[in-house]
């Protein structure tokens, strides 16, 4: 009796689609693994080690007993939390939006990001996005089918800066959108009132949509946080992203928000609601009582973290590294040549062998990788504990 054989297949192709497989896989997983392989100090992915405020939490709690959120939650997310966004848009920044109309809840800013970008690129459309950028943002435009075209940050006197001359020259008659991010991550730029001015009179003279991830906006250290739908004729073309992970310490939350015209958050719901339709219900409460605190808590974040970033970037510097003091957010970029390093990605992997410390090359963020490869970004989002013993390993570098 002849025995079947099933014929073996043979795949064409591989999994996965050509737009996604440069982002098979993360830094930030290969380093986290690595920190927990060798027992070192995570200052490479950028999460609290410390939860946020006792109240905060206990709000979700009574949530999640009250059955609130429980089920399904609105699409557009609770009223509770539309209307809170509001109100600290108004409050902080004096502009005026509607909850039932101008506020969309997401599952954290990254799925806002993806959102936005899948449903208003068109495949072929030029994006330009600050390098280095946030690595989610070249997979979103990869997913929705855009080209991405990147305007190198460049460091100059301590710090980052945006060339308004290369901004401009990148717009092309394919540019749909410029995405933004301020305060920068990871570079921690924050960009000044005249370069919002700035791209705001580029944006509106080429009829182009901003996408703004403004994550941040709690965590300005120097100069000041202004919001880029403020300036004249930005307000109808603007979405801006706002998330409660930054500013209240609860990352796996995963709450985030944008604000819009109605015209554009309605497109930008088209997509998000066949993402994840809905999240995160009872913590949209909690998140709801967390921006009506009082301004001392958000004063009291900025100052704290201040300090960390002090803390880490003296020792940085004493432990030989150039530094680039952040304006803004909870990460530092450093130069490693004066330690007679050039490769970010060598000196990142072998970081945790020579010190027990972690940290992330910054060529990740770049298309043009040569431009990153000597840069390397620490999180100071940790306990003052935690970011001295550090200090104390990196020390030992030039030792």
């Amino acid at each position: 009796m002849a025995v079947m054989t099933r014929p073996t297949a043979h795949r064409q192709r591989p999994l996965l689609n050509r737009r996604l497989a440069e982002f098979a896989t993360t830094i930030f997983a290969e380093m986290s693994a690595l920190a927990v392989s060798t027992g070192s100090i995570n200052l490479g992915q950028g999460f609290p080690d410390t939860d946020g405020p006792e109240e905060i939490r206990e709000a979700a709690v009574r949530a999640l007993r009250d059955g609130r959120g429980n089920q399904y939650p609105p699409g557009p997310g609770v009223p509770e939390l539309r209307a809170a966004v509001a109100d600290h848009q108004q409050r902080r920044y004096g502009l005026a939006y509607d909850p039932d109309t101008e506020v969309l809840v997401t599952a954290g800013a990254t799925e806002a990001i993806a959102a936005s970008l899948l449903a208003l690129v068109e495949p072929g459309d030029e994006v330009i996005a600050l390098e280095p950028y946030y690595d989610s943002y070249a997979a979103c435009i990869a997913m929705a089918g855009g080209a991405r075209v990147p305007v190198t940050l460049r460091p100059h006197d301590g710090t980052y800066h945006l060339d308004l001359d290369e901004l401009r020259a990148a717009v092309t008659p394919r540019t749909r959108l410029i995405l933004l991010n301020t305060p920068h991550n990871p570079t921690g730029t924050v960009l000044t009132r005249e370069e919002l001015a700035a791209v705001a009179a580029l944006a509106v003279e080429r009829d182009l949509l901003v996408v703004c991830d403004e994550v941040y906006e709690h965590l300005v250290f120097d100069g000041e946080h202004i919001p880029l739908a403020s300036f004249p004729g930005m307000r109808e073309r603007t979405v801006t992203i706002g998330s409660a992970g930054k500013t209240f310490s609860f990352t796996g939350w995963k709450v985030g928000w944008i604000t819009a015209s109605p015209e554009l958050v309605a497109t930008v719901r088209s997509a998000k609601q066949f993402l994840t339709y809905v999240s995160a219900g009872p913590f949209q409460y909690a998140v709801a009582e967390a921006l009506r605190l009082p301004d001392a808590y958000f004063t009291g974040l900025r100052d704290d973290l201040r300090a960390k970033r002090d803390l880490l970037s003296d020792g940085l510097a004493e432990a030989g590294f150039e530094v680039y003091r952040p304006a803004g957010t909870y990460f530092v970029t450093t130069d490693i040549r004066p330690l007679g390093e050039d490769d970010g990605f060598a000196f990142c992997r072998a970081l945790p062998e020579r010190c027990g410390v972690v940290a992330i090359p910054n060529a990740v963020f770049y298309d043009h990788r040569d431009q990153g490869a000597p840069f390397v970004r620490f999180a100071f989002c940790k306990r003052v504990d935690v970011l001295q013993d550090a200090v104390t390993r990196l020390k030992t570098l030039s030792g």
